[in-house]
């Protein structure tokens, strides 16, 4: 069955930084984009980056452009997200998504990201 597994969140101060990771199954991982989304504390779930299958197209929000990098390995079946400059407004659930350009097919569960000092 598919399966996208999310680690890496945490708690760190404003300024600092995280990886996110997401370890995916079940599917032929180069075959699909990658997205992260996340959602705050009473907001609904906002984009903040894709990758297409070959690694070598890259989208970003622009609350996130400049700090926020995203990558992946098809060897590992594997998505990332590099977070610097961290700031309050980041805290968030984290969500790794597999789909195309206009469909989210497949969700993790979410990994919890706050930043406070």
């Amino acid at each position: 069955q598919v399966q996208l597994v999310e680690s890496g969140g945490g708690l760190v101060q404003p300024g600092g930084s995280l990886r996110l990771s997401c370890a995916a199954s079940g599917f032929t991982f180069s075959n699909y984009m990658m997205k992260w989304f996340r959602q705050a504390p009473g907001k609904g779930r906002e984009f903040v980056a894709r990758i297409g299958g070959t690694g070598s197209t890259t989208n970003y929000a622009d609350s996130v452009k400049g700090r926020f990098s995203i990558s992946r390995d098809n060897a590992k079946n594997t998505v990332y997200l590099e977070m610097n400059s961290l700031k309050p407004e980041d805290t968030a659930v984290y969500y790794c998504c597999a789909g195309q350009l206009w469909t989210n097919d497949y969700w993790g569960q979410g990994a919890q990201v706050t930043v406070s000092s």
